[in-house]
């Protein structure tokens, strides 16, 4: 099941008719969620023509025009990954020609994010290597979601604002007001990230799920450092891919005694079997954002999506008026 819910930081959304150097387009990704950012902004998305030749190659035309604009190109970076990477590369590439003044991409769901650093011997740093593709096809500043890691932005020489989903997923979670919670973190490397959900839904307990990954896309499950038994565990993560991480750890918090367990993640990647998985009965809720949009045959009863146009929207609009993004998580 699929419901929506919003983050009300703007009660009255202000009116960019005085900002009319401001344009914002949208790469086919999730257009849904682009026209949500643009409602929020009073805004209409400019029309983009996307077409693609026989053997696969892609052709973009913005049909507008951008000269001396700041332009804010949405883009997720999801299935299909190289399709839309390199759709939203082409979108950059045509306004910068087309003398924008500035170049912004917004990237909800940033791709090739896993490869961060060298594990082993002649291997790409993939997540490097995007953002080198970025800056050369012409932007000039990046907005991107929940990196899968922080260190992310470091490879970047041009202004990059992370905006984090938390928000959202932490006001949903508060007003169920679920009793005796503790957030758990899927594996050691996520405990930043737990620590400051946990921080937030009033200071609530911490465990940590200890895991040794045999292989890309497998997991072993070790044991839970932590009190859980009798207690709601909610699981926190930047992504799930597989549930491969998330499903063994939901079967181990259960063992330990775990009353009801709820999952919750930025970006619902969903690569098969995770639907299997996530709908297997582990978890009473399944919680993600809207940055990758979830098909319909993909979906299923214990999830829930909940939108981030608002806080997509006010960080353009916060951008753009030079005005501060880190106060939005104060």
């Amino acid at each position: 099941m699929s419901r929506s819910a919003t983050l009300a930081l703007h009660p009255t959304p202000p009116s960019l008719s005085d900002h009319n150097r401001l344009q914002l387009f949208s790469g086919s990704a999730n257009v849904n969620l682009s026209q949500e950012v643009a409602a929020y902004l009073g805004m209409e998305l400019g029309p983009v023509v996307r077409k693609q030749f026989a053997d696969g190659e892609l052709y973009i035309q913005v049909q507008e025009s951008v000269r001396g604009c700041d332009v804010y190109l949405i883009q997720p970076c999801c299935y299909s990954v190289n399709d839309h990477l390199m759709e939203l590369l082409m979108m950059i590439d045509a306004c910068r020609r087309a003398s924008a003044r500035q170049v912004t991409a917004v990237i909800p769901y940033y791709c090739y994010a896993r490869a961060d650093r060298k594990t082993a011997g002649r291997e790409s740093i993939t997540a490097k290597l995007v953002a080198n593709l970025m800056t050369e096809a012409g932007a000039h500043r990046i907005i991107a979601m929940d990196l899968h890691s922080d260190q992310i932005q470091g490879y970047f020489d041009i202004p990059f604002d992370h905006v984090y989903g938390s928000p959202v997923l932490i006001d949903y979670l508060a007003s169920k007001q679920l009793s005796d919670l503790v957030v758990v973190s899927p594996d050691v490397g996520g405990v930043g990230r737990a620590r400051a959900f946990a921080k937030k839904l009033n200071d609530a307990p911490l465990a940590i799920i200890d895991k040794r990954r045999q292989a890309h896309n497998e997991a072993e499950v070790l044991n839970v450092i932590g009190d859980v038994a009798g207690k709601t565990a909610v699981l926190v993560d930047d992504m799930i891919d597989t549930a491969g991480t998330i499903y063994k750890g939901a079967s181990l918090l259960r063992k330990e005694g775990a009353r009801q367990v709820y999952a919750c993640a930025t970006h619902a990647v969903l690569s098969d079997p995770a639907v299997s998985r996530l709908s297997s009965g582990l978890f009473e809720e399944v919680i993600f954002t809207n940055t990758i949009p979830v098909p319909e045959s993909k979906q299923f009863e214990q999830l829930t999506v909940l939108s981030v146009a608002n806080l997509l929207g006010e960080t353009i609009l916060r951008v753009h008026d030079d005005s501060s993004v880190s106060s939005m998580f104060r």
